[in-house]
C-alpha cells in the first residue's frame, strides 16, 4: 500500500526548520534528487579510480586517527570497513529523541548529495532505506567531542551493519531483531562509506537545530510573560514606541510586538517619570536574544547542505580535509547561550519587582491586604535560583584543550555539550516564565484588571491551575501545571495566532506558523531500494 506521507526530495541543499520538524515527526517520505545521485556516482568514481591506482585514501585504505599510516590489503578491507564503524559505537548514556536521529540520517544523506563525500549510492540508499521503515537506531547522548561525531554517528553505522540497538514501532529492540521486523537486510561496508557514516557532525546539527528552534519557542513565551508582568505592574509603553524609532531592527521588531501584543485592554498606568530598566528594555534585550538565536538558526540550517567530511573529493581528486571542526555553528550557540542569561536576569527582575511593594502599591510578596500569609517571597527566590542556573552555563567551553589520536587531533568544539548546556537553559526559561505569569496573574487580580490580548492568554493558563492567592499554600505542583501548558505547542500556536512575530515564528516554524503553506516538490520521485 502506497505512503499517503507527502514526499520531500533532498538536494544537497540547505533545508529548513519546517523541513526538519516534518522529518523528525516522521511525516513525510524522503528521496534522493536524480541529480544529487548523480553527484554521488561521479565523486565515487573518483575514490575507486584512486584505490584502483594504488593511491592511499584515508579511512578507506588505510586506518584513521594514529593509524593512518597502517595501510590495509584489498583482502583486508571488508573486515577493515566492518570493524570501524562497530569501534565506534561508544556512545554512552541517555538517547537523543527519536525525531534528532531521524533528521541527523536525512543530513548525512543530504551533505552526501553534494557529490564532494566519496561514499557510494549504496549508503544513501542505506540510510534512506531506515527512514521509510522507520527504523531509528538508538543513538546515546555522549559519545562526540565535537569534531566529527565519530561516537554518535557510528552508533547509526554500527546498525546499518546489523548490530547495536534500533526502535521499531516504539520498541527499543536488537539492531537484528528490528531489521528482521521490518524485513531489512544488514548493509556491508564498502571502502569510504564506513568512514562516511561516522565521521560528520550530524547529529550535533540536527540536535541544535531542535534544541535552536524550542529555544526559540520558550523565549516567545517567556516574552509574552514577561507583557503580562509589565501590564500588571503598568510600565510605561513610552519606551516601546521609542525604540521602533531608534532602535536596531531587532529591538525595534520587539518593541512592536509589546506595543501591538498590549493592545485590546484597559492597560493599566503605575509610571513616575520613567520605569525600572527591566520594563524599559525588554525590547532591547529580548531584541539581542532573538538576533544570537536568529544567527545561530540561520547558520545551523547553512550546515545541512555542507559537506564536513574528511577526506573530501574536490577537482577530480581525493582531498584530505579539516571540515569536521563545527567551530562556526559552536561558537553562535555559545553567544546564544550568553543571551538566554539576559533574557533570564530579564525575567527574574521583574519577578522582584511585582513582589517588592514599589509598583502600583503592590503589597509586598503579592499579599491582599487583610490576608495573614508570607506569600510569594520565598518563591521568588525560586526565580532567582533559577537565574542562577542559566547564567552557571554561559562558560565558553569550545576553546579548551584536548588532544587525542597521538598527538594527531588536537582541535575540537565540544558542541554536543554546548547543544546540552543551551537545552538545559532552555527547561529552565521555561519554567522561569510560568513563574512571572504566576506573580503577574495574582498582581492583576489584586488590582481587578480584565487583561486582554496576549497577555489574557497568559493569565488564563495560570488561572486554570492555581488559584488567587490568599492563604499560604503548597505551589510546586501548580507551577509544573503553569510550566506544561505555557510550553505546550497549543499555546504557542494559540499565542501566535492572535500575536505574531513573522521573522521569528515563520523561520522556526513555531506554533504550526508556515506548516500549511509546505509544499512537496512536484518533481520528486521515490527512490527504488535494492
Amino acid at each position: 500500500m502506497p505512503d499517503p506521507k507527502p514526499l520531500i526530495e533532498l538536494t544537497g541543499q540547505p533545508i529548513g526548520f519546517t523541513e526538519l520538524l516534518l522529518i523528525g515527526e516522521n511525516k513525510v517520505r524522503l528521496a534522493a534528487a536524480p541529480e544529487g545521485l548523480a553527484r554521488v556516482q561521479a565523486a565515487r568514481a573518483v575514490v575507486e579510480q584512486a584505490m584502483a591506482d594504488g593511491k592511499p585514501v584515508y579511512g578507506a585504505t588505510t586506518g584513521v586517527g594514529a593509524m593512518k599510516d597502517v595501510a590495509w590489503s584489498n583482502e583486508e578491507l571488508d573486515a577493515f570497513n566492518l570493524g570501524l564503524v562497530r569501534a565506534h559505537h561508544f556512545g554512552t548514556g541517555e538517547p537523543f529523541p527519536i525525531s534528532v536521529v531521524r533528521n541527523a540520517m536525512a543530513l548525512r544523506v543530504n551533505t552526501a548529495l553534494t557529490g564532494y563525500v566519496g561514499c557510494s549510492t549504496d549508503l544513501v540508499n542505506a540510510y534512506l532505506e531506515l527512514l521509510s521503515a522507520d527504523v531509528i537506531p538508538v543513538v546515546r547522548r555522549t559519545g562526540s567531542i565535537g569534531c566529527a561525531d565519530i561516537g554518535l554517528m557510528g552508533q547509526i553505522g554500527a546498525v546499518l551493519t546489523g548490530v547495536g540497538e534500533a526502535v521499531y514501532e516504539g520498541k527499543r529492540l536488537p539492531a537484528a531483531e528490528a531489521f528482521k521486523r521490518a524485513g531489512l537486510k544488514p548493509r556491508r561496508m564498502a571502502p569510504r562509506d564506513s568512514l562516511a557514516s561516522l565521521s560528520v557532525n550530524a547529529v550535533s546539527f540536527a540536535a541544535a537545530a531542535e534544541t535552536t528552534r524550542a529555544a526559540a519557542g520558550a523565549l516567545r513565551t517567556l516574552l509574552a510573560a514577561g507583557l503580562a508582568a509589565s501590564g500588571a505592574m503598568g510600565a510605561s509603553r513610552d519606551p516601546w514606541i521609542a525604540v521602533t524609532h531608534v532602535g536596531t531592527p531587532r529591538e525595534a521588531m520587539i518593541g512592536k510586538w509589546l506595543c501591538n501584543a498590549s493592545e485590546g485592554w484597559d492597560w493599566p498606568s503605575g509610571t513616575h517619570v520613567q520605569d525600572p530598566l527591566s520594563l524599559r528594555m525588554i525590547a532591547q534585550v529580548f531584541g539581542a536574544v532573538f538576533e544570537s538565536v536568529l544567527t545561530a538558526g540561520h547558520k545551523i540550517l547553512a550546515a545541512t547542505g555542507r559537506t564536513d567530511d574528511n577526506p573530501v573529493i574536490a577537482e577530480g581528486r581525493v582531498l584530505t580535509s579539516g571540515g569536521s571542526l563545527p567551530l562556526d555553528v559552536t561558537v553562535l550557540l555559545e553567544s546564544a547561550i550568553l543571551c538566554m542569561a539576559h533574557a533570564a536576569r530579564n525575567s527574574f527582575n521583574r519577578c522582584v519587582l511585582l513582589g517588592n511593594g514599589q509598583r502600583r502599591d503592590l503589597p509586598v510578596n503579592l499579599v491582599p491586604e487583610g490576608a495573614i500569609a508570607t506569600g510569594f517571597g520565598p518563591i521568588i527566590k525560586l526565580a532567582g535560583e533559577i537565574f542562577s542556573r542559566v547564567l552557571s552555563m554561559t562558560n565558553p567551553v569550545s576553546a579548551q584543550s584536548l588532544v587525542v589520536a597521538g598527538g594527531m587531533e588536537d582541535e575540537a568544539a565540544f558542541l554536543p555539550l554546548v547543544i546540552e548546556r543551551f537545552d538545559r537553559q532552555m527547561q529552565a526559561l521555561k519554567r522561569l516564565a510560568a513563574l512571572e505569569a504566576l506573580l503577574a496573574a495574582q498582581a492583576m487580580d489584586i488590582h481587578r484588571d480584565k487583561p486582554g490580548g496576549a497577555v489574557k492568554l497568559v493569565y488564563d493558563v495560570v488561572r486554570r491551575h492555581a488559584a488567587f492567592y490568599t492563604v499560604d499554600r503548597p505551589l510546586s505542583t501548580e507551577v509544573e501545571a503553569i510550566e506544561d501548558e505555557l510550553a505546550s505547542e497549543e499555546f504557542l500556536t494559540g499565542l501566535i495566532a492572535i500575536s505574531p512575530i513573522h521573522a521569528i515564528d515563520g523561520f522556526f516554524a513555531l506554533g504550526g506558523f508556515g506548516m500549511d503553506a509546505f509544499q512537496p516538490r512536484p518533481t520528486a520521485i521515490d527512490l527504488k531500494y535494492p
